[in-house]
């Protein structure tokens, strides 16, 4: 199951394509990967890649690809499968407690309206003329309604938007 939906890919993919071109060369790829926190050179990328560029299809592959490594676990027994499943979770609390950690820029254990709109401008994904609120993506899943996102309700945002 993608993580990201496959317009916001295109958004991030047109975002990161700089000059125009349709392509999404290894520096390009390679600050995004950076942003968010994995560290790779260019060179294991290329050898990763076997190419210099990626266009939009190679794009969605190349992220399939790394989002779908999580879930090509083989299973022989069913006492495997529960031992997986739980390492699944375990993985996907962590991964969500560092991808809540990119949000909470302060360390407070919540994001505000503030802090999200730094991290998706710092990513390319806040146009200020887009005429988007953050305040309003907030709300949405702000359960307590206290104008921020504690972990539990970036957590079930995550989660729904999954779904």
């Amino acid at each position: 199951m993608s993580l990201i939906k496959t317009n916001d890919l295109q958004r991030i993919f047109e975002k990161l394509d700089k000059n125009g071109d349709g392509l999404v060369s290894l520096e390009e790829l390679n600050w995004l990967l950076e942003k968010i926190g994995v560290q790779i050179s260019l060179d294991e990328l290329e050898s990763l890649l076997g190419k210099s560029s990626l266009d939009l299809n190679e794009f969605f592959s190349f992220y399939g690809s790394i989002s779908s490594k999580q879930n090509n676990t083989s299973r022989s027994t069913s006492n495997e499968v529960v031992v997986v499943e739980e390492e699944e979770e375990e993985n996907e609390e962590s991964d969500l407690v560092k991808a809540f950690e990119v949000f909470d820029l302060n360390g407070d254990g919540f994001i505000s309206c503030d802090e999200l709109q730094k991290v998706l401008s710092r990513l390319g994904l806040w146009d200020e003329n887009s005429g988007k609120d953050c305040r309003v993506m907030i709300h949405v899943y702000d359960t307590n309604l206290d104008g921020q996102l504690d972990f539990e309700e970036f957590k079930n945002m995550m989660f729904l938007t999954i779904s």
